[in-house]
This record gives structure tokens, sequence and C-alpha cells, in this order.
């Protein structure tokens, strides 16, 4: 398959690929706003939704086995996220897990932003422009 170089007990070429993958997936947003007049809610909602679609259609499997975090950390991970856990869902508890499979799963990272959003919101001082 490929070569696996081990650097210090570190295995360089996971490092590697989660790089070239995250890196290929931050470049397409980028020439999305360069070159389309998509506002960045739009490529931010169009990437968690292609997320979805590919892990869907068996597709985005590969790329995680492959990349890691640098295809599971994007925006398109949380929709891989999302599809992945109303599957598991859905397989153990049937339609009513289409509804609570997404949510289950990416749970922990929806309570991470809320609680963020709130510290942030207490510390910080918004100025009218």
């Amino acid at each position: 398959m490929y070569v696996n170089f081990v650097f210090g007990g570190l295995n360089l070429t996971q490092y590697l690929f989660a790089f070239i993958i995250g890196g290929v997936i931050c470049l397409i947003g980028q020439l999305l706003i360069d070159y389309t007049r998509l506002t960045p809610a739009r490529i931010l909602v169009s990437y968690v939704v292609a997320g979805v679609i590919l892990t869907g259609l068996k597709i985005y499997d590969p790329i995680v086995k492959l990349g890691g975090a640098g295809a599971t950390v994007p925006l398109t991970g949380f929709g891989y996220s999302l599809a992945k856990g109303v599957e598991e869902a859905v397989n153990k508890d049937g339609l009513l897990g289409a509804l609570t499979g997404g949510l289950t799963a990416t749970a922990a990272g929806i309570t991470a932003v809320l609680l963020f959003a709130v510290i942030f919101a207490l510390i910080s001082k918004p100025k009218m422009k």
C-alpha cells in the first residue's frame, strides 16, 4: 500500500497523509472563496453537506482511514460524523435513529462550541460600528 516512515516512535506517514488531505480540503475552500461568488457561510454549509453525501456514498470512509484527523477535523468531517451517527443509530434503533443519531454522535463537539461561545460572550466587549 504505502511505506511507513517511523521516527522516534512517530509514524510520519500518518502525519503526511493528514497534512495532504487536510490541505486539499482547505485548498478547495480557498478556491471557492477566490473564484466563485459563494459566501463563506454557504461554503461552510456546502462542506458539511458534502461530508454527509460522501459518507452516504461510502466515498469518505477510505479518505478518513487514509487521512485521519486531516479528514475528520474540517467541516466535511462534521458531516461525516453526522452521517455515521445516523447510520449507526438507524441500524440499532430503526427509524427513530434517523432523528437522534446525528446529535448523539456530535454531542461533544456541539457542547464545546456552545460552552466556548458563552465564555467568549462573557469576556468580550462588543463595540458598535
